[in-house]
């Protein structure tokens, strides 16, 4: 039986995609998505989900944004698109190799996308964050998140995220996790997907 995608926190991880200060001026509502992923990446940290940060070439594009709340992760450098580097597969290996994965980041049609094959290809399911991912265009990144469904990612939110993971308001954790959505995500330009391919 196909998986429904059902997210648990048992055996899944969380990826944090090159959300650095290179990037600010030129990705589409950049703030917002940061602030989406930053709350994924608390939710996670309350809930004991294992979070891996990458940087693109950070020596030309800076480090990740301090917005992101992710000061205390060492970030994986990275020339290629993918996220799983040897040394970023070693850390997946000693994580016990998570068979599912919460993506946030950019850019969507480039290492978000070879992420996400590199991933569904090791039978990993992947859950992205749409309204915590973006690009430099709205047209790459709409196409692209249609395209990565199309091969057998999750598309979902930030409240969706938080919400799927406790399940229940009787969870030991939910009320810190309920404070995580106390305002509703910002607008990242995605009513517009409904539209499109």
């Amino acid at each position: 039986m196909a998986s429904v995608g059902r997210l648990t926190v048992k055996n899944t991880v969380l990826l944090l995609c090159d959300m650095q200060e290179k990037f600010r001026p030129n990705i589409v509502h950049f703030g917002n998505i940061v602030s989406n992923a930053a709350r994924v990446l608390q939710a996670s940290q309350i809930l004991g989900i294992p979070p891996i940060l990458t940087e693109q070439y950070p020596k030309g594009l800076g480090p990740t944004v301090p917005e992101l709340g992710a000061s205390n992760l060492r970030p994986h450098s990275k020339t290629q698109f993918s996220m799983l580097t040897d040394e970023v597969q070693k850390e997946l290996k000693e994580l016990g190799c998570p068979k599912r994965a919460i993506l946030c980041g950019i850019e969507a049609q480039a290492c978000v996308a070879c992420t996400t094959y590199d991933l569904l290809e090791k039978g990993v399911e992947v859950h992205i964050v749409a309204d915590a991912v973006s690009s430099r265009s709205q047209t790459d990144r709409l196409f692209a998140l249609s395209r990565l469904k199309q091969s057998g990612a999750f598309l979902t939110t930030t409240e969706g995220v938080l919400l799927q993971l406790v399940q229940d308001a009787k969870h030991p954790n939910f009320k810190e996790i309920q404070k995580l959505l106390a305002h509703p995500s910002p607008d990242t330009g995605l009513l517009s997907f409904f539209g499109s391919p």
